[in-house]
């Protein structure tokens, strides 16, 4: 079994991380887990530190932000990198399935789709449910890869992570990796995922229409941007790379 590197970033999830974190360590797969605390008021990092896991600190709020802090520890050994949530939502059971083409070599990218795997009745609001779709849908006519969902919870290879340059800092970071691993031709896959309704705290996305809306804001910005480089790079550098197959 590849080593594994588990980023957990997290933001005020004292009630539900020390049960991710026990959750990740349940699937019995050698991992690391790493917590990235993004400037929490209350005790998340400790109750982390409690259920195991290896806590890093990302003072400046911005969920990209967090997952990047989380790449620079990573160390040589680890192969693979996986993402996920720590309010609860996420299904650690099935980490197996999304690194397992990765392990055999058959894929570079694997995300979990949400929208195809059964979720608990108020989980995903219908916003987030569109948008992954309407993501999906410009993703395909622009890359021919399609997704269904923006899911967090992923797994890549390490060195293909590393050489998608990702850089951005807030809640488009999920996009920018999808968009750039299409771009990059990695071969993907998208495999189903239950979905749950988070364990505890607030959601900073969909809690608040504020939120929403900010959220919408940078994901739409995420999108603009990283479409506009891959135009430059194709008049530069000619044809992009083929893409991958996610389905």
């Amino acid at each position: 079994m590849s080593a594994v590197f588990v980023i957990i970033p997290a933001l005020n999830e004292e009630e539900p991380i020390a049960d991710v974190v026990r959750e990740v360590a349940a699937t019995k797969i050698p991992a690391e887990i790493i917590v990235v605390d993004n400037g929490s008021s209350d005790r998340t990092a400790e109750r982390a530190r409690e259920a195991g896991a290896r806590v890093v600190t990302e003072p400046v709020p911005g969920y990209g932000r967090a997952c990047m802090a989380g790449m620079r520890a990573l160390s040589p050994e680890y192969e693979i990198v996986v993402f996920l949530d720590g309010d609860g939502s996420d299904c650690p059971q099935f980490m197996n399935q999304l690194i397992d083409p990765i392990v055999a070599g058959t894929h570079d990218f694997v995300i979990g789709s949400r929208t195809l795997g059964q979720r608990e009745p108020g989980s995903m609001n219908f916003q987030q449910i569109l948008a992954g779709r309407i993501a999906g849908l410009v993703l395909r006519l622009l890359y021919g890869v399609r997704y269904t969902d923006m899911c967090p919870f992923r797994a890549i290879r390490r060195d293909a992570l590393e050489k998608l340059g990702m850089r951005e800092p807030t809640y488009g970071w999920n996009l920018e990796m999808q968009m750039k691993a299409a771009r990059s031709g990695l071969r993907i896959l998208e495999i189903p995922v239950n979905h749950r309704q988070r364990a505890g705290g607030e959601s900073k996305v969909s809690g608040t229409l504020r939120g929403t809306f900010i959220a919408g804001t940078r994901i739409i910005a995420t999108l603009i941007r990283i479409a506009l480089e891959g135009k430059r790079q194709t008049c530069v550098g000619g044809s992009a790379a083929p893409s991958g197959d996610a389905r």
